[in-house]
């Protein structure tokens, strides 16, 4: 196996010079940059992992906590993280939490013991308070979902502003009597999404009924689609529904299709997110567009900035209405 010195031999360069592009590439021109990286390659370099970590105090390891990583509205903000972290020289773990708390503790005593830098949390259901308590001593940013404590640093968007926009939406086309299909309002961008459904009905003097709304347990296709069907099952039903989810959304669609109603025609349908399948079902779901690749690129980019002891400000990005023929 090739050595450093070998390295900084064949790409003309010190062997500081070769350490800087392994630990610090953003701080290398282009031009050395280039030439040592493809020293590396031709020689078959590879830096030891532990002897950088010793040296520089990091793993080099970002640890992305996320519920679930079969849920597919995390696939896009997976992506910006990892291009944003390799192309600084770092790499992630995905942390599968399934809502565990004895899983959550393994992976923040992996910060605690140094195998990794800092910790990007997607996961709605992590213990806020353990979060805030580890952000006091080591690098943390939260990603979408969020706690409302300025301690911690977030990437989000105003869901809030975005369901009342949805609801508006359908109001606009007429509609007066709107579900709500909801995840469990203890998790922030459930009941900020409730929020901003209540205010647009508020707002056009519409009724916030109970039994139009469906609180599920579970966020997955088969909750979207028991919850339209308990919907559909009122003597009074409603003529469109906001879905906080396209998940949700897909799961309730499904559920039209097999009770042969027209949509939108006979139940207009909004969702949440622009997951790649709403653009696919039929007919196409009307939904709110997160910037889902700049919301991980740009938590990675905090992070390595908190990593570095820079002072970051939280971040809250501009969603968009997607119109297609669910409404």
């Amino acid at each position: 196996m090739a050595t450093i010195q070998e390295v900084a031999k064949y790409a003309g360069v010190s062997v500081a010079t070769v350490s800087r592009v392994i630990n610090t590439p953003d701080k290398v021109k282009k031009q050395t940059l280039f030439k040592v990286q493809n020293a590396i390659r031709e020689l078959n370099y590879e830096p030891s992992v532990l002897g950088r970590s010793l040296r520089t105090s990091r793993s080099g390891l970002l640890l992305v906590l996320l519920p679930s990583v079969s849920n597919p509205f995390y696939a896009q903000i997976i992506n910006g993280i990892q291009d944003k972290a390799i192309a600084s020289g770092y790499n992630i773990l995905l942390c599968e939490t399934d809502s565990d708390p004895d899983r959550e503790v393994i992976f923040f005593n992996m910060i605690k013991n140094k195998l990794a830098d800092g910790i990007i949390s997607m996961d709605p259901t992590v213990n806020k308070e353990s979060l805030i308590e580890l952000s006091n001593k080591y690098p943390i940013v939260q990603c979408s979902e969020y706690a409302k404590d300025n301690t911690l640093s977030y990437v989000t968007i105003d869901s809030k502003r975005a369901a009342y926009q949805a609801v508006k939406h359908l109001i606009k086309l007429g509609h007066k009597k709107i579900g709500l299909i909801n995840f469990d309002k203890k998790f922030l961008y459930a009941s900020e999404r409730y929020s901003g459904y209540e205010k647009a009905l508020k707002e056009f003097d519409l009724k916030v009924k109970d039994e139009w709304i469906y609180n599920t347990k579970y966020l997955n296709f088969e909750s979207g689609q028991q919850a339209m069907r308990v919907l559909l099952n009122q003597t009074d039903r409603p003529t469109a529904v906001f879905a906080v989810s396209d998940v949700l959304a897909v799961g309730a669609l499904k559920e039209l299709h097999i009770n042969q109603l027209k949509v939108p025609e006979e139940m207009a349908l909004f969702g949440f997110d622009n997951i790649e399948i709403s653009n696919v079902v039929y007919p196409p779901l009307t939904t709110v567009a997160q910037p889902m690749y700049d919301l991980g690129a740009i938590s990675a980019q905090m992070l390595m900035s908190k990593i570095k002891g820079e002072e970051v400000e939280s971040r809250v990005l501009d969603h968009q209405l997607i119109i297609r023929e669910t409404t």
